[in-house]
């Protein structure tokens, strides 16, 4: 297996439990690993014998603009399209970081890392 990342995609969304987040907004950095067989797009030089990585932006940006409580709700949305929308994919793997969130004190960023195979197995 190889591996597609797409690294540090921001966004601005509302996501977030308290009412203020949803109203405010906030930034949020999203990370991607793709595991796939990539032996025949590299023969090929063929987009369409690839997991095409600008589609899979598109879904995450789609999915981003969707309100969510959780970071873990959107993880699991994101996975949940780029599976059903995307062929080729065994495993995917999604960081969403919420920037600067607000838990009373200074903070980077707090994120959620999931991973699911192509059998519907988290890890």
């Amino acid at each position: 297996m190889s591996v597609i990342q797409i690294e540090k995609m921001e966004f601005y969304a509302y996501h977030g439990h308290f009412r203020e987040e949803q109203i405010v907004g906030n930034r949020f950095l999203v990370d991607l690993w793709i595991e796939t067989d990539m032996s025949k797009p590299a023969e090929t030089d063929n987009l369409n014998d690839a997991v095409n990585y600008q589609v899979a932006y598109k879904l995450i940006r789609k999915e981003m603009e969707k309100k969510s409580n959780l970071l873990e709700h959107i993880a699991k949305r994101i996975l949940d399209t780029l599976f059903e929308s995307l062929e080729g994919i065994d495993k995917l793997r999604v960081k969403i970081s919420k920037m600067n969130p607000p838990v009373g004190g200074k903070i980077d960023s707090v994120s959620v890392l999931l991973g699911r195979t192509s059998k519907g197995e988290y890890f």
